[in-house]
């Protein structure tokens, strides 16, 4: 399937993709399929191909922004470094979250090893992250999150879920539960525009959320 099918949102300014899982954004060092492989697909007849203005892991699908020219690039690298972009999650976890809502401040950074490569990890002298959470549903000792991230650091949701709510991500082999896909989604995005109204665009959720759906609002 082209990635033109996965468009959620196209004007002359942006592309709001719905990423599929599995599918990483830059292209692997060892090779393989990827957006930046493919980024014809969403040229649509502009001279110059879009560019992504944030990053999804590999295996997270849902809404990614991009710039179709250098003024709206410029524009949106700001909001999103300002963190002005609002960015929602639905994530299932593997254990009953007993709260309802909350922040998780757990400061994040690198740590590497030569025998399983590197991770993020909380540390109290790592770079701030922040993310407010709220429970929408809990089912057979697995809850349904939704992640709000108020930081954007490297896998700070998964991160968060396993050492902030004490419940890693099914799918996640890294900080969760091996086995199956991530259960992991980028639902919804809302972005300021230089005029006019934010974009907000909506995800709807894969197939492998089938169970949930009726629990997520909006």
């Amino acid at each position: 399937m082209s990635l033109e099918d996965h468009i959620l949102f196209v004007d002359a300014d942006v592309i709001l993709l719905d990423k599929p899982a599995g599918l990483p954004v830059d292209a692997p060092r060892k090779g393989g399929d990827s957006i930046e492989a493919r980024i014809d697909e969403l040229r649509l007849n502009y001279k110059r191909p879009p560019v992504a203005m944030h990053r999804l892991d590999q295996d997270t699908s849902g809404c990614l922004l991009f710039a179709r020219h250098q003024p709206a690039r410029r524009w949106f690298q700001q909001v999103f470094e300002q963190h002005l972009a609002e960015k929602s999650y639905v994530a299932l976890v593997g254990g009953e979250v007993g709260e309802e809502e909350g922040v998780i401040e757990l400061p994040l950074s690198k740590q590497s090893s030569a025998e399983s490569g590197w991770k993020m990890v909380g540390d109290p002298d790592g770079k701030p992250a922040r993310t407010r959470w709220r429970r929408l549903a809990v089912r057979e000792d697995r809850s349904l999150v939704l992640f709000m991230p108020l930081t954007g650091r490297t896998h700070q949701i998964r991160v968060h879920a396993r050492e902030g709510l004490g419940h890693g991500i099914i799918g996640d082999r890294v900080y969760g539960y091996p086995g199956g896909e991530m259960m992991l989604h980028a639902w919804k995005l809302t972005v300021p525009r230089k005029k006019g109204d934010p974009l907000e665009g909506v995800a709807p959720l894969p197939e492998r959320f089938a169970e949930w759906k009726n629990d997520v609002a909006g």
